[in-house]
């Protein structure tokens, strides 16, 4: 299990939404990248250096800090689409290989190279700029539908991370939470919201709206 790349945003004009750029363009980068906890979301900031998020209101902060997208399920993609899909191209910053992504459990933990340690916190729910990037009608119904999401971690222990990297599991929580569960529980199965309820290393704000779901009170924001 390893880093095939880490990949940092390259700033893009973004006419699928009402901003000014987007930072989904993700391409790899040499050397060391430094990865810290990026804080509260709302100020763009975001776990690697060099990078950050536009859309403030849905993306950045310490529980979307870093994204990982595995090279297997791009490969996929690919075969699917008919065309090339470059490490970065979902957005990912994390391009990995020999990693189940998305079977990940919610709070699983990883030891990235010699320093850095990540959480597991969430899927990636995609939106209209990842449809309007790739250029493809339709592709945010066929992204849910395959429910290989990718994963959002948070920053534990902050340092240096680079392409080549080992990736270590270094804990599991004993629940069967996986990335793929909680994503098809959060788009097209809602009955499946209640087993999201024993994953308390969900963002906070995920967890309560599970539990007003669950309880029959309101829709997602």
């Amino acid at each position: 299990m390893m880093l095939l790349s880490v990949n940092v945003g390259v700033p893009q004009a973004n006419p699928w939404k009402k901003l000014a750029a987007t930072g989904i363009d993700k391409r790899p980068v040499e050397g060391p990248v430094r990865v810290d906890a990026p804080g509260a979301k709302g100020t763009g900031a975001v776990g690697l250096a060099g990078d950050r998020a536009y859309d403030v209101k849905h993306h950045g902060g310490s529980d979307q800090a870093v994204y990982a997208y595995a090279r297997e399920d791009l490969d996929g993609w690919q075969e699917e689409l008919g065309r090339t899909l470059p490490n970065g191209v979902f957005g990912e910053n994390l391009t990995t290989t020999g990693l189940d992504v998305n079977g990940a459990l919610i709070g699983e933990r990883w030891r990235v190279g010699p320093e850095v340690v990540l959480e597991v916190s969430a899927p990636r729910i995609p939106c209209v700029t990842f449809e309007g990037w790739l250029g493809r009608p339709g592709w945010l119904k066929r992204f849910t539908a395959a429910a290989v999401p990718g994963a959002y971690l948070r920053v534990v222990t902050a340092g240096a991370i680079r392409a080549g990297d080992a990736v270590e599991i270094t804990g599991r929580p004993e629940h069967d939470v996986t990335v793929a569960l909680t994503f098809r529980a959060m788009t097209a199965e809602p009955e499946l919201l209640p087993r999201l309820l024993v994953a308390d290393a969900l963002p906070a704000e995920d967890l309560e709206w599970v539990r007003r779901r669950v309880a029959g009170r309101g829709a997602r924001p």
